[in-house]
């Protein structure tokens, strides 16, 4: 009995713990100090400074007000009051444009035309097209008043505004301008409604019975 008490009492002996278990574990210390935060660690400062954007964006109301000085510049006397002008029509719109010897601008009521035709490709091509098939896309700057209508018959009025102008820089312009069918009035309209009628020609539904 004695000596299995001592074998148990020398085996628990050896099983006794290392007094450098209980100690605390070596923390890793950083040369910065203890409240930098993970950007002080890479190097960077803890307060990051504030970006101050500084460029002012030209307001929309701005931009028009400058377009308009422009134009009256451009223009003394007002449309009425020029030599190389053309009346378009298209459905609802109309259109007077105004020829200037310039690099290629086209404003449309006081606004580019990009912006006021909303980037439209189809829009903008009706209205380059006739300075392009004469070639003086970059000889003419063009001024336009336009109402009435949507943005699609306006860009078409315009158009045609603008071919008939260029007649009056030269008669030799009316065969290309002719032949690519630009100086002919798109004359259709939407129909009227008809009396007991829907739309233009839909009916009620017929029940025979």
């Amino acid at each position: 009995m004695t000596a299995s008490i001592l074998a148990l009492t020398s085996s628990l002996a050896s099983l006794s713990f290392s007094s450098h278990v209980a100690q605390k574990p070596t923390t890793v210390s950083f040369p910065c100090s203890r409240s930098s935060s993970i950007a002080n660690v890479c190097g960077t400062p803890s307060r990051t400074p504030r970006l101050v954007v500084s460029a002012t964006v030209a307001s929309p109301e701005l931009e028009t007000v400058n377009l308009k000085k422009y134009v009256k510049s451009r223009l003394p006397g007002g449309f009425a009051a020029q030599t190389i002008i053309g009346t378009g029509r298209r459905k609802c719109a109309i259109a007077r444009v105004v020829l200037q010897e310039g690099t290629g601008k086209v404003v449309i009521n006081y606004r580019d035309a990009k912006e006021y035709l909303q980037g439209n490709p189809l829009w903008l091509q009706y209205v380059k097209v006739p300075l392009v098939t004469l070639g003086y896309e970059s000889n003419y700057d063009v001024f336009v008043k336009a109402h009435g209508g949507g943005l699609s018959g306006q860009a078409q009025a315009i158009s045609l505004g603008i071919a008939r102008a260029l007649l009056k820089v030269s008669e030799d312009h009316r065969r290309p301008l002719r032949k690519e069918g630009l100086l002919t009035r798109d004359s259709r309209v939407v129909e009227r409604k008809k009396p007991g009628l829907k739309k233009a020609r839909k009916a009620p539904q017929f029940s025979k019975r």
